[in-house]
């Protein structure tokens, strides 16, 4: 179900969420699942421990059918259920608090300023998607991981492959092999000579707990690589392309930089670049809104139906940033709620209001409607973004 524009969900979204709101649908891979689309409904099942997280369980509900021949890694938090989520999880979630993040903010500030300069100092019109959005979160990811960014070509170019629903299942096998090659390179170098970043602490905390294991950590370093610059690159373009869209609502947060976060909170409700806060496969029969899920059966959490739910949000077909809208599940909800969102949070921050600040007559180059969007990728955005000033 592909959007009709940048600024609304799918139809079928509403007529889903009003008509059946936890529906069977089929998959492109020729299963079937359900879709849950109301906002009640899709908090309650994820935080409900009778639906696994479990990549690897046969019944797992998937969109692209996985290659035959695949060599299957350790899993990620991601994709852990209790008892094993627990402890992974706090294992790193250290890196990500908002003391944590805090503390990094001006190294953001920094990279942000860097960028904007170089923008400032090129030729016009700019891509704002090359010049800021995606080396923005991938040059913070980098340095937060300890992925060398002069390697940013070569995991950007295949985590592009990873998203796109139209790659093959032998290159995007490919695709994942060479990165879990390239991060198990460096990931041994740093249990050979630990470095001050989150996988060289992970190391450490591993050797001081008897519990080192190589795969693990490359599956870590796999997951917040992919998932620390794909999804705020999105929204920082995205997001822009709202504020200028709408003046009025750029106004607020350009007269009143205090109000940015809570405008932050707003464009993630209202974007919800991932349709599906995520994919569960139920355990044992568990009845949801009056719906019976049988055990084997898959559901899909749709997060952007849910984020568009008048029952919890007045007229959530409006953008507005004086909202207040922290209940969203942009970020997911209950114990896999996105790790990295005070890391996100701080860098659309960071970057709408040095954007504004610094360059206050930014407008678009090209109409909306004839931008690139990325109508194929199960992360939402634009492919470029021209701007002037």
């Amino acid at each position: 179900m592909q959007r009709q524009c940048p600024f609304t969900p799918p139809p079928e979204y509403r007529k889903l969420r009003e008509e059946s709101p936890i529906a069977r649908v089929l998959l492109p891979t020729g299963r079937h699942a359900w879709l849950v689309t109301k906002h009640e409904d899709v908090r309650s099942i994820l935080i409900d421990t009778r639906f696994s997280s479990d990549r690897n369980h046969p019944d797992f509900p998937r969109l692209i059918e996985l290659m035959p021949n695949r060599r299957v890694f350790s899993p990620s938090i991601i994709s852990m259920d209790p008892p094993e989520h627990g402890p992974a999880r706090r294992a790193v979630v250290g890196d990500f608090t908002v003391k944590r993040t805090r503390g990094l903010q001006p190294r953001i500030q920094e990279i942000v300023d860097d960028a904007i300069d170089a923008m400032l100092a090129g030729p016009q019109p700019a891509d704002l998607v090359q010049a800021l959005s995606l080396p923005v979160p991938s040059l913070v990811i980098c340095e937060l991981l300890g992925v060398p960014y002069a390697d940013h070509e070569f995991f950007q170019t295949r985590s592009k492959l990873l998203i796109a629903r139209s790659t093959s299942g032998e290159v995007r096998q490919q695709a994942v092999e060479e990165l879990q090659r390239y991060l198990g390179d460096l990931v041994t170098s740093k249990q050979q000579e630990p470095t001050d970043d989150l996988i060289g602490r992970q190391v450490l905390k591993q050797r001081e707990n008897g519990t080192e294991d190589h795969e693990s950590l490359v599956s870590l370093a796999f997951l917040l690589l992919i998932a620390g610059h794909e999804t705020t690159a999105n929204m920082i373009s995205l997001g822009t392309i709202a504020l200028l869209q709408n003046p009025g609502q750029l106004a607020i947060i350009a007269n009143d930089p205090s109000k940015t976060p809570e405008a932050v909170e707003e464009l993630l409700r209202y974007f919800s670049i991932a349709d599906t806060a995520t994919a569960r496969v139920a355990t044992e029969d568990v009845e949801v809104d009056g719906v019976q899920i049988k055990a084997g059966e898959g559901v899909f959490a749709l997060s952007y139906a849910a984020n568009r739910d008048p029952q919890v949000f007045r007229d959530p077909d409006a953008l507005d940033l004086e909202r207040g809208a922290r209940h969203h599940v942009a970020f997911g909800f209950g114990p896999h709620q996105c790790l990295g969102q005070n890391l996100a949070r701080a860098e659309l921050q960071i970057v709408f209001d040095t954007l504004l600040r610094r360059v206050p007559g930014l407008k678009l180059a090209a109409p909306v409607e004839d931008l690139s969007y990325k109508d194929d990728a199960i992360v939402y955005g634009v492919h470029a973004l021209p701007v002037t000033w």
